[in-house]
């Protein structure tokens, strides 16, 4: 299971790195099997933590995907619309899906460090 070691990471297995971009992990991308359709929020939307952003449609079900940290998003990652398939084959690199300004940087010490998560997932 591939587990980053420089992004923080949510109990409900959202991934954030340090320039804010948000994606979900390889377990959870793993568990939900083949994405066909992500929903991503709004440029401009204010979102706090823990706040569902955005919906993940796979084969399986539909799942909520949620803010990791409190801020704006200020990008989406628009590839996904066109290949949703991103973020089971690249789920850090180009199947990213939103990135946020945060409102409190220091809120992201609420996370999880990669050892963290790995211990979470088993």
């Amino acid at each position: 299971m591939n587990v980053p070691d420089n992004l923080r990471y949510a109990k409900s297995h959202e991934w954030l790195a340090a320039d804010g971009k948000v994606g979900i992990t390889d377990h959870a991308q793993g568990e939900l099997s083949d994405v066909v359709f992500v929903d991503l929020p709004k440029i401009g939307r204010k979102l706090k933590a823990g706040e569902t952003a955005a919906v993940v449609e796979s084969v399986k079900a539909a799942s909520d995907i949620y803010a990791p940290a409190s801020g704006e998003v200020v990008a989406v990652n628009d590839q996904l619309g066109e290949n949703s398939g991103l973020v089971n084959t690249d789920p850090y690199g180009d199947g990213w899906m939103f990135q946020l300004k945060l409102d409190e940087p220091a809120e992201e010490n609420g996370l999880v460090d990669a050892a963290g998560y790995r211990a979470q997932i088993g």
